[in-house]
This record gives structure tokens, sequence and C-alpha cells, in this order.
């Protein structure tokens, strides 16, 4: 089951779509309105508020990317490194 799930998501990942929707996605959250929503003098363990959001929000593109990179890697529609039309 999960062999079939991890399958499902890496077809999934290999779409043209996908692909723009993430760099649309990171492009808006460093935009004006999610940072300054993040750019507050308060601090969760003792690390800013901002700070975090540009670590956690790295960390995370850093997944989504190496998602991808599996999803291209596994793809069963390529043929020695072409894909037919």
């Amino acid at each position: 089951m999960i062999s079939r799930f991890r399958y499902r998501l890496l077809h999934r990942l290999q779409l043209r779509e996908s692909w723009v929707i993430f760099f649309i996605m990171g492009i808006i959250m460093l935009n004006f309105p999610f940072l300054n929503i993040f750019n507050k003098s308060d601090a969760i363990l003792g690390i800013p508020l901002l700070f975090l959001y540009f670590t956690v929000g790295w960390a995370i593109s850093i997944f989504v990317i190496y998602l991808f990179t599996l999803a291209i890697r596994q793809s069963p529609d390529t043929h020695n490194g072409t894909k037919e039309p």
C-alpha cells in the first residue's frame, strides 16, 4: 500500500502543472503580504518569527525539490533519457 501511494505521489509530481504551481507558490511566499505577516517582534523559542519563517520555508522547498528529483529518476515513461511524444 505504501509503495502504491509513493508511486501515485511521484507520478503526480511529474506533471508540468505541479512544477509551475510550486514555483508560483515560492514566489508568492517571498512577497510583501507574507513577509509583512511574519515580520513581527515575536519569537518562538527565542527565534525571531521572520527567521523561523525563512528557515522552515527553505527546508520545505528542499524537500519538494527532492520529491521532484525522485519523480524524474523513477519515471516509467522515460527510455534512455528521452521521452516519447
